[in-house]
């Protein structure tokens, strides 16, 4: 062997480092010894040895040996020599020889990576030096059993490389594994097929895993080759035989799905099917009530599915070509499997149930397609609605108050049933609506008497009708007279027969989930509104004893309150007293459980907002309505922040923190109430946030836990901007001087769309943005200038969307109207700022701040670039603006193929237009003499530019630009 010269034998101290529980430094060494091999030209051949001759039996260096070669023949088999390919081959052949001899198999996981190796090397070599790779390795282990479990194992991996949809391959691969399964075709695959039957006949006794592994393999491989193979009698009837032994029938249901599933002709599926219907018949595999296996049923249902679904394909399809009797006879054969999908459908076992699905929802689909339904397609949809309402049906093990993987499997489950429910009222709305009707209200007449989840599903079935027969914007109580009045009986009958008060938090939270989904109903009859009020403010919604039932009624609360608002005039204050105590902020330190999160409370306070400002009352009731609600926050807020600066603790002062800022969102919330209908100042509470602002703005300068404080607060004067208008301003001077001192990337990052705000909405803000402009311009160059780690993405990021921010800021102030907030910066403060936009225009390959920055370059053009301009600026125009619409693109990290990368090029190109509008000739002939020809433009070649843009329409200049750069970038 070549390797004797190299190393004749294995390093024996870096074998010792494979053993898992070997010391560090063997560990090491052993992958040092592992790199060494997979480089070496030869080394790798004494692996080659050790595999061809057992000279290990510990199963750590075997797999280790198999590595050794999987990387010469995944990596470098093209550069091995004639002879090293020849020595891979007879080194596999000897190996799997001596498998054959073996008294035991070797352990799994060596025997699936002999199979990669194996697969590897029949990709490399089938087309080319080894075509004879099956005849050899069927030739040598015959019906060898151990031989045998490798070549099925051998199979499995080659499916998994040339077959398997789920991989993605490159187009190379894609073209190779196309040959090779045409050349398995033309070649060897009847041979295989073969050894397949003589696998599952020989060891259907003696080895059923070994059986199961073959009827895996030709479940993988029935995809792509020829049917005729094994859908014929003597391979069918051989797989049918095996549904009835135990061990055998779950890969046999498995391998005939795949057969099924195959794509063909649609007259030929349909024979397929009902010849295999007819035999499984037989056999009294329809009788699945007699069935006890369910993970056999599990199987069956699949195939069960797979056989209906193939139908329906076939239906389908010849449905459009018009053959009436085969298409007749197809939809004859789907209607004969309704018995068994109903069966199926409704057995208790969910797993059986749900492979069914897709048959029924398939059926569905054909049924709504038809001109007329027949008496027996109308029993078989009411048969399939009550298996669906039945399967709804939660049963005694699901755990509400924990629920697990079990319970998320039932949801993901109740979905499913959701769409054949949808699918029902597509195909026939009047027989949904008059089932569910039926079972809605024979269980409300005993629901006292009756189990809670047949009294959840009668209420969740009138819930998923909301959906099931859609109506647009909710509006179930209009238009078809059918359909409303039948909504509207149940609507009346859930909200009157007291089943709100079902002891069960799941039908306490379908009976508000329902009640908040029809909320339109109490437009048509308001008389139920204070019951229902009742129940969603008493144990049986926001005081139950479920947590999770008091956080959900919290939320339906705010939308039943906001839907229904000009009907709670007479219960406003009576709501308010009785929710008052839910309204309390839960300071730390009380020890005190709330019934509400804080995250709950956000809805409450919402909807105490909503009542009060749209309460038919006068202004003056409403601000001491708001100032009731909110003086208990600001109190609070005020003794909590005195507090907070004393603590020493880190998580008691997280925690104080965390109620501030609780506070601070309450208050924000409730102004949420508000509309261009009923502002601020119209419900006369000015006066009631004007105090709120003055009670939070402290907050801004504690010396503790900043970054929460500040955000809330920042939160709040954003609302206030929207809601209290021009009485916000004198806050703000203060509040944009506390939140610049100290600050960090994220902190001002979040505080320039505040100024911007106030930018865009007040013009008489013009003062107050030149006194805090550059502040605010200097902390940020402070914070870009920190130094950070090279390898710290998340600062990197930071700045990057710092800066972003900084030259949306400037694009703000300079597009607002307010000229002189810029103007009025002093010369050097000006040049510096516009620097900065130089160099973000130019220097930093981020296309969004660049598009930005030439937006706020053709700004200050068209303010300052013309006659009657700033001193200077023309200067710096020619000096720095127009090189930088050049230099830029021809960065190499200018994208010219990346959709963003071609906006900023848009962006360049107005810039240039808007110089020639502001600068005219002047600008044509700088182009022309000066500047295009530094950059060694050719004379023809700038005429045709300074001609472009010279045109009226832009369109022109943008694409030339575009043609210009991908030129100069050749």
């Amino acid at each position: 062997m070549a390797c004797q010269s190299v190393c004749a034998v294995m390093d024996e101290q870096a074998l010792l480092g494979l053993n898992p529980n070997a010391d560090a430094p063997y560990r090491q060494r052993a992958m040092a010894y592992f790199e060494q091999l997979k480089a070496s030209q030869d080394a790798w051949e004494v692996c080659a040895d050790a595999l061809a001759n057992g000279l290990y039996s510990d199963d750590h260096v075997k797999f280790f040996c198999f590595q050794v070669l999987e990387h010469q023949i995944k990596f470098r088999h093209a550069g091995l020599r004639s002879a090293q390919q020849q020595l891979i081959r007879e080194t596999l052949m000897k190996w799997l020889q001596v498998q054959l001899m073996n008294a035991q198999p070797e352990k799994p996981f060596i025997r699936n990576k002999a199979a990669q190796v194996f697969a590897l090397t029949f990709i490399m070599e089938y087309l080319t030096l080894w075509p004879k790779f099956f005849f050899d390795i069927l030739s040598l282990v015959g019906l060898n059993p151990h031989g045998v479990d490798i070549y099925l194992r051998t199979l499995m991996a080659i499916d998994a490389e040339v077959v398997d949809r789920d991989i993605l391959h490159l187009p190379d691969e894609t073209r190779r594994n196309t040959l090779i399964k045409d050349h398995m075709r033309e070649q060897c695959i009847p041979n295989l097929v073969e050894s397949w039957f003589q696998i599952l006949q020989t060891y259907q006794q003696s080895h059923p895993e070994l059986t199961c592994q073959c009827l895996e393999v030709v479940g993988a491989f029935v995809s792509w080759i020829d049917l005729n193979l094994i859908a014929n009698d003597r391979f069918v009837n051989l797989l049918l035989s095996q549904m009835s032994v135990e061990e055998l029938r779950e890969e046999a249901c498995d391998c005939l799905f795949e057969i099924v599933n195959k794509g063909m002709d649609p007259v030929d599926k349909t024979k397929l099917v009902e010849s295999l219907c007819r035999v499984l018949q037989a056999a009294g595999f329809f009788h699945v009530e007699q069935e006890e296996d369910v993970d056999f049923l599990a199987k069956f249902s699949r195939l069960v599915n797979g056989m209906g679904q193939g139908l329906v394909l076939s239906w389908t399809r010849l449905a459009k070509t018009g053959n009436v009797k085969d298409t007749a006879d197809t939809l004859q054969a789907v209607e004969a499997k309704v018995p068994l999908l109903l069966q199926l459908l409704v057995h208790e076992d969910d797993d059986i149930s749900a492979n069914i699905v897709g048959f029924c929802y398939e059926y569905l689909h054909v049924l709504k397609q038809l001109p007329q339904l027949t008496d027996q397609q109308k029993t078989n949809i009411e048969a399939i609605m009550l298996a669906v309402m039945k399967k709804l049906t939660y049963d005694d093990e699901y755990n509400f108050e924990n629920e697990g993987e079990d319970e998320a499997m039932f949801v993901e489950y109740r979905k499913q049933l959701k769409m054949l429910l949808d699918r029902l009222a597509q195909v026939s709305p009047e027989l949904l609506l008059e089932a569910v009707r039926r079972v809605f209200n024979n269980t409300m007449q005993t629901w006292q008497t009756t189990a809670f989840m047949e009294v959840e599903v009668a209420v969740r079935l009138l819930y998923m009708l909301g959906e099931a027969l859609p109506a647009s914007h909710g509006a179930h109580f209009t238009g078809d007279t059918a359909k409303t009045s039948a909504l509207q009986d149940m609507m009346r009958t859930l909200v009157s027969c007291g089943v709100s008060s079902f002891q069960h938090s799941s039908v306490s939270l379908e009976f508000f989930e329902t009640v908040v989904r029809y909320d339109k109903f109490f437009l048509v009859e308001p008389q139920h509104i204070p019951n229902v009020l009742m129940a969603f403010l008493d144990q049986r919604g926001l005081r139950h004893n479920s947590p999770k039932v008091r956080s959900r009624v919290a939320y339906l609360f705010s939308r039943f309150i906001k839907t229904l608002h000009k009907h709670m005039t007479a219960f406003i204050e009576d709501i308010l007293t009785r929710i008052q105590d839910l309204l309390e902020l839960a300071p730390p330190d009380t020890g005190f459980t709330a019934l509400l999160t804080s995250d709950d409370q956000l809805f409450m306070f919402e909807a105490a907002g909503v009542l009060i400002v749209n309460a038919e009352c006068p202004a003056e009731r409403k601000q001491a309505l708001m100032r009731s609600l909110l003086l208990p926050l600001t109190d609070a807020f005020r003794l909590l922040l005195a507090k907070l600066p004393q603590e020493t603790q880190d998580d008691r002062q997280a925690a104080l923190a965390d109620c501030l800022s609780h506070a601070v969102g309450f208050a924000s919330r409730t102004s949420k109430a508000f509309s261009n209908k009923q502002t601020v100042k119209q419900c006369g509470c000015t006066e009631v946030y004007r105090d709120c602002l003055q009670t939070f703005l402290p907050a801004l300068s504690c010396p503790v836990q900043r970054g929460t404080l500040r955000s809330s607060v920042r939160s709040f004067l954003h609302r206030m901007i929207i809601c209290m208008e021009e009485e916000v301003l004198p806050f703000i001077p203060a509040a944009s001087e506390h939140m610049l001192k100290d600050c960090e990337a994220k902190d001002l990052q979040e505080f320039i769309p505040l100024i911007s705000q106030i930018a865009a909405k007040f013009k008489q803000v013009s003062p107050f943005l030149q006194q805090v402009f550059m502040p605010l311009v200097l902390a940020i160059f402070g914070v870009l200038a920190r130094p950070a780690e090279d390898n710290d993405q998340a600062a990197a990021l930071e700045k990057q969307m710092l800066r972003r921010s900084y030259f949306t800021f400037i694009q703000t102030v300079a597009g607002s109207g307010m000229n002189e907030v810029m103007a009025n910066q002093g010369a050097e403060n000006i040049e510096r700022v516009v620097f900065t936009i130089i160099q973000g225009a130019v220097d930093f390959p981020d296309p969004i701040a660049q598009k930005t920055c030439f937006l706020v370059l053709s700004k200050l053009v068209e303010l300052w670039g013309g006659k009657d301009g700033m001193v200077g600026f023309p200067d710096f125009i020619y000096k720095h603006i127009v090189p930088a619409c050049f230099l830029a693109p021809l960065k190499p990290t200018f994208d010219l193929s990346d959709a963003q990368t071609v906006l900023t090029l848009s962006e360049v190109a107005l810039t240039l237009k808007m110089i020639h509008l502001k600068r005219g000739p002047e600008f044509i002939h700088f182009l022309q003499q000066e500047y295009l020809p530094s950059l060694q433009v050719s004379p023809e070649i700038s005429q045709e530019l300074c001609q472009v843009v010279q045109q009226p329409d832009i369109k022109v200049l943008k694409s030339y630009m575009k043609a210009f750069f991908q030129r100069a970038k050749l």
